[in-house]
Order: C-alpha cells, then sequence, then structure tokens
C-alpha cells in the first residue's frame, strides 16, 4: 500500500535522488522517493563510475572538491562499502591552445585548494605507463591525485537503504503521471499507483527532466543525448588512474575487478532518447584506446551499453528552487551527476530544509538562462 503523504516527493531514484533522500530523512524529513523503474536504472547505473575534480568553471570544481571530502568517508558513514579509491584523473593536453585553458583551469583549481599540476609528455607514462604520448597525440597533461572512482550502483544503494533505515519510501516502478499546481504553489504528485499529497517535489529524472518539469508548468533547455560505453575482459592490474581527453572525447580506467571501462562520442551520436547501440562506437573506441595503449589493441570486449547525459546549454546542472513554490530542481548534469551528487544531495536538503547553505547555489538556478551563459569547457564529449 502506496503512503498518500509525504514532506518531500523526489521523482528519480537515480543517485542523485538516493543521496537526497538519506540527507532530508537524516533530518527528519518524512521522504518518498518515485521511479518508474528502479534505483540507478538511469544514467547512474550506466556512467563511466569516475569522481573527477578538474574543471574549467569554479561552481563545478567545488561542488566536485567538496563531494571528494564527502566520498572520503561515505563508506563508513553509510556502512556500506561503496568502492572508493583515488588513483586520480590524467587529462591530456594536445596543443598550445589546450595548454593555455590547462593553465588557466590550474590556477582556479588551486586556488581551491586542489592538489594538481601540469606535467610533460614524459610525465605521462611515469603516472599511467601503459599510455603512448605520441598516440595520444598530447604535449603533456593535467593530473589530480585525489581524483578517483566509485561504485555507482553501490553508492546509490548505499545512499538509498541509509535512507530506509532513517524512515524514507522508495517506491519503484511506479510512473507520475500528473503535478497538482494550485495557487503556484505544490500540492501533489499523482502516479499509477495513486497520489502523493505533499508542498516539495524534487524533479531529480535525469534525461526526462524536462517533462516532468512541464507537469509543474516549467520549461527546461535540458536534452537528452545519447552517450555510448563499454566494459572489457579482466586484466591484471596496470593503472590507476582515469585517462581522458577533452580533443578526443575518449575516457577509460581500470576497474577494481580488472575490466577496462570507457566511452568515446559516437560518430552517430544523436540528441533523444535512442537506445540502440552502435557498431561506429565500437570502431572508433576501439582504434582511439589501441592509439592511446598500445598495449590493450588485443583485449576483448565483453559488454557495450548506452545511456543518456541530461545536458543543459552551459554543461552545468541546474538546482534549486523555481517561480513554482517547492517545486525543486536537481538535473541537467550533463554526464556529471554521479561526481558531485554527495554535495549537491546536502545543498538541496540544507535548502529545502531552510538551512543555511554551505555553498551559494544561486548562479545553477535555472534563472541564469535569462542572461549570458558561461559554458563548462572541461566535458568530455
Amino acid at each position: 500500500m502506496m503512503k498518500n503523504n509525504a514532506d518531500v516527493v523526489i521523482i528519480g531514484a537515480g543517485i542523485n535522488g538516493c543521496a537526497l533522500a538519506y540527507e532530508l530523512s537524516k533530518r527528519g524529513k518524512d521522504v518518498i522517493v518515485l521511479d518508474r523503474r528502479h534505483i540507478a536504472a538511469g544514467a547512474t547505473g550506466r556512467c563511466g563510475a569516475g569522481i573527477r575534480q578538474q574543471w574549467s568553471t569554479k561552481e563545478n570544481a567545488i561542488l566536485a572538491k567538496k563531494s571528494v571530502e564527502i566520498f572520503e568517508n561515505l563508506s563508513n558513514e553509510l556502512n556500506y562499502d561503496i568502492g572508493f579509491r583515488q588513483g586520480g584523473y590524467l587529462i591530456a593536453i594536445h596543443d598550445e591552445n589546450d595548454m593555455q585553458q590547462a593553465k588557466k583551469n590550474v590556477e582556479m583549481q588551486k586556488s581551491i585548494g586542489l592538489d594538481v599540476r601540469i606535467i610533460d609528455a614524459d610525465e605521462i607514462k611515469e603516472i599511467v605507463p601503459i599510455l603512448e604520448p605520441k598516440g595520444m597525440e598530447a604535449i603533456g597533461a593535467t593530473f589530480c591525485p585525489t581524483d578517483g572512482h566509485a561504485d555507482p550502483f553501490k553508492t546509490a544503494y548505499g545512499y538509498a537503504m541509509a535512507a530506509i533505515k532513517q524512515g524514507a519510501r522508495f517506491y519503484k516502478f511506479t510512473e507520475v503521471k500528473k503535478i497538482r499546481v494550485k495557487d503556484n504553489e505544490i500540492k501533489s504528485v499523482v502516479t499509477d499507483r495513486g497520489e502523493i499529497k505533499t508542498g516539495v517535489v524534487v524533479n531529480a529524472a535525469g534525461a526526462w527532466s524536462k517533462q516532468v518539469a512541464k507537469m509543474a508548468g516549467i520549461e527546461l533547455p535540458n536534452k537528452p543525448v545519447r552517450k555510448e560505453a563499454l566494459v572489457t575482459e579482466p586484466i591484471k592490474r596496470i593503472f590507476d588512474a582515469m585517462v581522458i581527453s577533452f580533443r578526443h572525447g575518449i575516457y577509460f580506467s581500470q576497474m577494481e575487478e580488472g575490466q577496462i571501462l570507457g566511452g568515446i562520442p559516437s560518430p552517430e551520436e544523436k540528441t533523444g532518447y535512442h537506445t540502440e547501440p552502435t557498431f561506429s562506437f565500437l570502431q572508433r573506441m576501439a582504434y582511439m584506446l589501441g592509439k592511446y595503449a598500445p598495449v590493450l589493441k588485443s583485449i576483448n570486449v565483453m559488454r557495450q551499453w548506452t545511456g543518456y547525459y541530461d545536458v543543459t546549454p552551459d554543461a552545468l546542472p541546474i538546482l534549486g528552487k523555481t517561480s513554482i513554490e517547492g517545486f525543486i530542481q536537481c538535473n541537467g548534469f550533463s554526464g556529471h551527476g554521479f561526481m558531485i551528487s554527495p554535495m549537491v544531495a546536502r545543498l538541496l536538503a540544507q535548502l529545502i530544509n531552510d538551512e543555511k547553505l554551505d555553498l551559494p547555489i544561486e548562479r545553477l538556478s535555472i534563472n541564469r538562462f535569462k542572461g549570458k551563459v558561461f559554458k563548462e569547457k572541461s566535458v568530455v564529449g
């Protein structure tokens, strides 16, 4: 039997929905999380598992840095091993234009306390011995040793189980049909299993957040973009860092069990809800992976899948209040929702609970699109 009222209804049981349910229930809020499928069924369960603090915008960099501080103790906090490890991120620099942007990025990143530096081509192999700088077309790289990985499934489930212990309720395979608004205020959420009265709805629906927002009369600029990834057979551990290139759009790393997980934009990449995997992605990924790390040319691919980025015009998330009282946005992460989820959840919980926020989020509100926006440049794919 589904409960018919709550302080807060969260639409979407991805990493941000689960983390927010935990933070709110910890504060004594009566929380319901709805998902038309199950926990981590969307982008969370299809992401590259990386946790990166190296960004071009201070907003993303600070959110990521504060999230890493939470990630470092999250297994203990949730009493659940999320598989967090810090092997660093190595980001390729391909020419002088890249180098100038990298210098700007590193200057800003150091100003907020990040341990990050620019390395030359020779040092690339010292950090990741399997890489071939000439094949990468790299003149150098940036490296931050406190960047890392965690298991997206374990992290989402860890947050969800901790939230449930604190009284939150998760209703899986429950589809939202309508959001009732009266006098510009949220009144209830109508699902295919019944109606839930509430004064606060959080739109954490990922690539479907635009449709959810429309139910409340809000127009979002988000677009779903298909992304593809693959995982290989397990091999002995040969490197620890995540390797990425903004120029080529490639990312890859070695998982705890030895598999290589990675992705790259497909030549057939499309906006919209396209689920079909493409052979052109496999061809492109195999070619570039072989150039970056020749030792991986003969490795066997075990699985390929598709997912969606929930992309905003500036590749920054949409967080916080809207013109509808009680309608909170937690979307538009543009492929980076997992890595900043701990701090995003904490900030939105503080906002909903009328607490003082640890960080300002006004510049991440939907209102920013009324003026000039500054695009995040450090985006893979």
